[in-house]
């Protein structure tokens, strides 16, 4: 019998799956239908409330976006740009954020996906952000994870990317300079 852990993971993984079709539906220009794939992803998000834990503190778990978790409970909470990083997370990493009765937001990755390995040059583009492309395909970085290997505009960049979703995001593994 799956426990509360494992129904909310696949709980998860469908509204990822739900994401990703919405967001290729909106591509093709099929608006209508993301819309109503949209709106049957929020009447979910506001059934489920974080849960509660006998020291007071308040558990939430949700899927990590790029840059966000998006709670269970329909909000985004910002994830540290250096846990991310340091962590790797990939779009679709489920997560569990620990809010404590002092206010201080403690993240853990709970459930990585399974990841593909993709071997990019690094950009930067006009308004200062960092980018990985394979000469087709374009993802954002972390600034926290190109400064952190000391990268540069120019240079090989190994990217994490979720091994079979489309993403906007990508987790630097390693950048090699030129």
């Amino acid at each position: 019998m799956p426990n509360k852990n494992d129904e909310l993971a696949l709980q998860l993984a469908e509204f990822r799956k739900k994401i990703d079709a919405a967001q290729k539906m909106m591509e093709q220009g099929d608006v209508e239908q993301a819309e109503a794939f949209i709106a049957d992803l929020r009447a979910h998000s506001h059934a489920t409330q974080p849960t509660p834990v006998p020291d007071g503190s308040r558990i939430i778990e949700g899927v990590f976006d790029g840059q966000r978790m998006i709670g269970a409970d329909g909000k985004q909470y910002l994830v540290p740009p250096n846990y991310a990083s340091k962590s790797k997370l990939v779009e679709g990493d489920m997560m569990k954020l620990s809010i404590t009765l002092q206010g201080a937001f403690i993240y853990k990755q709970i459930g990585p996906i399974e990841r593909k390995r993709v071997a990019c040059t690094l950009t930067k583009d006009g308004e200062g952000l960092w980018h990985a492309t394979d000469g087709v395909h374009e993802w954002r970085l972390l600034t926290a994870a190109v400064t952190f290997f000391k990268g540069k505009a120019g240079d090989e960049v190994i990217i994490f990317l979720p091994g079979d979703a489309p993403s906007k995001w990508a987790a630097v593994e390693n950048i090699i300079a030129k």
